[in-house]
């Protein structure tokens, strides 16, 4: 059998949506199981969802006794019940609380299929989902614990099930009146996820389409009095609760120190000028990468096309809004890339011209020795010898998704080439998350710590020594979900005190002296337990941390 008819048959009917998410499982699943908890933003998102299920407090967002007013509550709910069916907050297993990403970046693959297959042939379609499910960003946000691979996946849904509308509307496959809820409730959900990105996007993509086609009768027939409904009753309960619950507190932070900071200028040190995306874009959506000129060709050729139209009614406005921003992160543009994926397999379905496929491929080769080169220079920071195992593999995988993609487009075969790459990249980005990553010691300072307190039977959660852990030098959230939130993350005087009460303290080297002195005025002695050497990676500072506890709590631990 060809390749072209291995394709054929199997993305034919759900085989292509279910193929697509199946290859977003195995790009995420490696990371998902061996990376530790990540600083800042995961941790804080699982620390609050484990505090939600302590608690029993679903409306409220909190870490630690502070309140959380910055995202809605959705990606909170899908964790807990992740947790609830497979963990439990007290183990702590950061996993459970990852599984909602996967989940997500498995749904926007999918439904990027769904939805190309409304306007181009079932090969192409697939092939779409497949390199959305495959890219680095989205391959990396599926094993990370926060909103935004969520967010992806409930968008593209909505973006697909308002393409199959269009779809119809132009002459495509009828669309059931079930599309229109699909819609609505997957736009509801996404609110609840992260607010009005998911519907900014959706509206924007419908104000392009409306004024290019000079028609908008298919938009009018969303049923949008039953929409509003949908939307109201899914985001409703919970915006209510939460404006009682904290005196509208909630969105005066959420709006005012939050959304307003980022529109008005760079928030937390993530400002970046107009072309950040499009800089980043090639890294990425590797290895799509070998598509983007073949894309950016077959966009101008095909604009009349309504799959090609839409595509770019989805992927370019939404460019340019986050483009404008002052706030930019890489994973801002991630909702959009299924246009873009679109775009890329429709360029598969004709002969590409030898400019884009040059350029296509030495892209690809570049980005790929690139990804190759940043391994062993993590290597060379933060590993050791018996690490070069690791990143030999990893290294050595994405530089051949890049090097050999390359020589197989060269070669006229394109197709050979996508699916080359794509297979090659995804166990490169396999190795590193799962084998190389989780070696290099000096990153993973709250697992180290974790592990050191548990080996001497001093993790809270053990219940054989007194809690809570006393914390001086070191705030990061990673170590506040690995220890428990009742976590004390104070000064030397504090942890002083906590072994003066027979608490274990965590002391960094900066405070040792302070603790010292205020050990010896309150007549304590402390032993050392462990000692951790890194490097604390949201700041970029060198760390030595230390784990102390009094000498009768340690002989009694150990009997």
């Amino acid at each position: 059998m060809t390749l072209d008819g291995a394709l054929t048959k199997w993305s034919g009917g759900w085989r292509g949506p279910a193929l697509a998410a199946f290859i977003a499982f195995l790009a995420g699943l490696p990371g998902l199981l061996a990376m530790p908890p990540l600083d800042r933003d995961e941790a804080r998102f699982a620390q609050a969802t484990a505090q939600m299920l302590e608690s029993d407090d679903y409306v409220v967002i909190r870490f630690q006794d502070g309140p959380r007013f910055k995202k809605p509550v959705g990606i909170h709910w899908l964790q807990a019940l992740s947790v609830s069916t497979l963990s439990s907050p007290e183990a702590r297993q950061i996993w459970a609380y990852r599984v909602p990403s996967l989940l997500g970046a498995m749904l926007a693959a999918a439904a990027c299929a769904w939805g190309a297959g409304a306007f181009f042939d079932r090969r192409t379609a697939m092939l779409a989902g497949a390199m959305l499910g495959a890219c680095l960003l989205v391959s990396t946000e599926a094993f990370i614990a926060k909103t935004d691979s969520a967010l992806s996946g409930t968008t593209v849904l909505a973006m697909a099930a308002m393409a199959r509308l269009y779809a119809a509307y132009r002459g495509g496959p009828p669309a059931s009146r079930r599309v229109v809820w699909i819609f609505w409730i997957a736009l509801a959900v996404s609110t609840l996820i992260k607010g009005p990105i998911g519907p900014m996007i959706a509206f924007l993509a419908m104000a392009v389409l409306a004024v290019w086609d000079r028609r908008t009768s298919w938009i009018a027939g969303m049923r949008w009095w039953w929409g509003m409904i949908i939307v109201l009753a899914i985001v409703g309960p919970w915006a209510g609760a939460v404006t009682v619950a904290t005196d509208g507190g909630f969105w005066s932070q959420a709006v005012g120190s939050d959304l307003a900071p980022k529109l008005a200028g760079g928030q937390e040190s993530h400002g970046a000028p107009p072309g950040y995306h499009l800089l980043l874009t090639p890294l990425l959506t590797f290895p799509m990468t070998l598509l983007l000129p073949a894309a950016a060709v077959a966009a101008w050729r095909h604009r009349a096309e309504p799959g090609v139209r839409f595509a770019l009614a989805w992927l370019i406005p939404a460019w340019i809004l986050f483009e404008a921003l002052p706030t930019k992160l890489p994973h801002y543009l991630m909702p959009a890339y299924g246009g873009l994926a679109w775009l890329a397999a429709r360029a598969l379905a004709e002969p590409i011209g030898a400019v884009a496929r040059w350029l296509g491929a030495g892209l690809l080769a570049v980005v790929g020795v690139a990804l190759a080169a940043g391994v062993f220079y993590l290597l060379s920071l933060y590993g050791d010898p018996s690490d070069a195992w690791a990143a030999t593999l990893a290294g050595g995988l994405l530089a051949a998704a890049g090097l050999v993609g390359a020589y197989l487009m060269v070669r006229r075969a394109p197709q050979a080439a996508v699916l080359t790459s794509l297979v090659l990249a995804v166990m490169g980005h396999a190795a590193l998350a799962a084998a190389l990553a989780p070696r290099l010691d000096p990153l993973w300072l709250s697992d180290r710590l974790e592990r050191a307190l548990g080996e001497a039977r001093l993790l809270p959660r053990q219940g054989v020594a007194e809690a809570p852990v006393a914390v001086a030098g070191f705030a990061e959230p990673s170590l506040v979900f690995a220890l428990g939130t009742a976590t004390e993350l104070d000064g030397p005087a504090e942890a002083a005190q906590a072994i003066v009460e027979g608490r274990p303290a965590i002391v960094e080297q900066a405070e040792e002296a302070a603790f010292r002195d205020a050990l010896k005025a309150r007549d304590g002695q402390a032993v050392l337990v462990a000692s951790a050497k890194g490097i604390n990676y949201s700041k970029g500072d060198p760390m030595t941390l230390r784990v102390y506890v009094a000498p009768e709590v340690l002989s009694e631990v150990r009997r």
